[in-house]
């Protein structure tokens, strides 16, 4: 059964779009259609701007106390929680996500971070007093920057939206998000659905699905005072111009290439249940995946095997099966930029695993879990961004090596150092030029900023840090009666 949809949510209600264009959501593991939705228009993003901009300058909303604005985010996280099954099941349908990760943070993960936010709103001082050296004292208030445009991806498309409207509502911002069709707009519906049901007050959450062009008119209009952009590094820097002619904030979380060093007393049995979830995680179409596997070259072949033996015992399949380990791809031309990495490879590199498209299934976009024995960093599989599930093995010499090899990538976005000697692996942690890293498994924390360095971002997503990027700070330098 299909679900299709014939308006979209602006302004606390369900409108007419302005268009006749229709987005058609397919199912990744079937290619049966899922649903259809109206694609915005440039008036639908004009009235959603509009919409949110009266919410912020003149609503109940931009009077509430951050106490007041903690409890309608948790009547939101409240009715997502209602919703969680039908939610994490309509995005792995969509972009081939397994279901277990898809509770966890689809679900999860995504009402935690409205949670988080919730409790620091309710805690959030809005002005705040502190001495000058002349004496006197100065006020500092805070105040929401205003409306915000969020642009989501398909790859996590529920947290990565939360975690841009989440800070933004705990700071008294309203929200404008556009979804990444046609992969996955139908998710948006639901939580639409749940903000709604909320009670949350008109035009503060507002969601317009559409292409690049929508995009780019929502991040250039003039009612907008912030963006928040999730996605590739391209289209980003795009964004990052766009806003620099305006002078207006913004955050990018972008692309990244991140690498798995194993330290030469790595025991594999020990930590392959987690190398393979910061390898694998969402098929690889995660952007701190750690696709660059760094070997101690006298265990090289070694970690090669075992790797091998366990990528071919992964079972690809039906991504709302919970025995499956891997999905298929998010779309069609997805599948087909990971398979011409693939055949790239295989001129670069000894093809040890996978390499193909598994024969047990005549529809959906699959790809084999795939790893290359890798003899330089230099290699195109082992530099630019695969999202796939595609991994490099490369070999190195000794730690300064390792950190070499590591920090040789325009990206600095995620990573992992694995040791049986904790305190060394921290430290070779800490001298990886990264917004993120674990040591011994990646667990992706929410009070702790997320974001990161060169070509993979400006600003951080998570943690306190988030909220103060959605907040205008203003002195007021007290002199005394006049």
């Amino acid at each position: 059964m299909t679900v299709d949809h014939d308006t979209l949510f602006i302004d606390g209600d369900w409108v007419a779009p302005s268009t006749s264009t229709r987005i058609t959501a397919l199912n990744a593991a079937t290619e049966d259609i899922l649903g259809t939705a109206p694609e915005a228009g440039e008036a639908d993003v004009d009235r959603a701007v509009a919409a949110a901009r009266t919410a912020v300058d003149g609503s109940e909303w931009s009077a509430a106390t951050p106490a007041e604005r903690a409890a309608a985010m948790n009547r939101f996280a409240d009715e997502l929680e209602q919703r969680s099954t039908e939610l994490t099941r309509t995005v792995s349908q969509q972009n081939g996500m397994p279901i277990g990760l898809s509770e966890a943070f689809e679900g999860g993960f995504a009402i935690g971070l409205l949670r988080y936010y919730a409790d620091l709103a309710a805690t959030m001082t809005v002005e705040d007093i502190r001495p000058s050296q002349t004496g006197m004292e100065t006020v500092v208030r805070r105040s929401p920057v205003g409306v915000v445009a969020a642009i989501v991806p398909w790859n996590y498309p529920v947290v990565l939206a939360m975690s841009k409207i989440a800070p933004a509502l705990a700071a008294g911002c309203a929200v404008v998000v556009k979804p990444s069709p046609p992969a996955t707009v139908l998710d948006s519906f639901i939580l639409a659905e749940a903000a709604q049901a909320a009670g949350l007050p008109p035009g503060i959450i507002n969601w317009v699905p559409g292409g690049p062009d929508v995009g780019a008119y929502l991040v250039s209009h003039p009612g907008v005072d912030k963006v928040a952009f999730t996605g590739s590094t391209a289209a980003g820097r795009s964004i990052a111009t766009a806003c620099a002619g305006l002078l207006r904030p913004v955050t990018l979380e972008l692309g990244g290439k991140s690498a798995a060093i194993l330290l030469d007393d790595v025991d594999m049995d020990a930590i392959m249940a987690n190398l393979q979830f910061i390898a694998f995680m969402n098929n690889g179409q995660t952007c701190v995946t750690c696709a660059r596997i760094l070997a101690p070259a006298r265990r090289y072949d070694e970690i090669v095997d075992a790797l091998a033996t366990q990528v071919s015992s992964l079972r690809v399949g039906d991504p709302l099966d919970p025995s499956v380990d891997i999905g298929p791809m998010a779309t069609a031309a997805h599948r087909d930029r990971v398979e011409s990495y693939i055949e790239k490879g295989k001129g670069e590199a000894r093809l040890v695993v996978g390499g193909g498209r598994p024969k047990a299934f005549d529809k959906g976009w699959f790809v084999e879990p795939t790893v290359f024995a890798c003899s330089s960093n230099e290699a195109t599989i082992a530099q630019e961004e695969i999202f796939g599930p595609v991994l490099t093995v490369i070999p190195y010499d000794a730690d300064a090596d390792a950190l070499r090899i590591a920090n040789d990538s325009v990206y600095g976005l995620g990573g992992t150092v694995f040791s049986a000697d904790t305190e060394r692996a921290k430290h070779i942690a800490r001298q990886v030029h990264t917004g993120t890293i674990g040591v011994n498994g990646y667990p992706l924390a929410i009070g702790s900023p997320f974001g990161g360095v060169k070509d993979s971002g400006i600003g951080r997503e998570f943690g306190p840090e988030a909220l103060n990027s959605y907040l205008n700070l203003k002195s007021m330098y007290i002199a005394g009666p006049a």
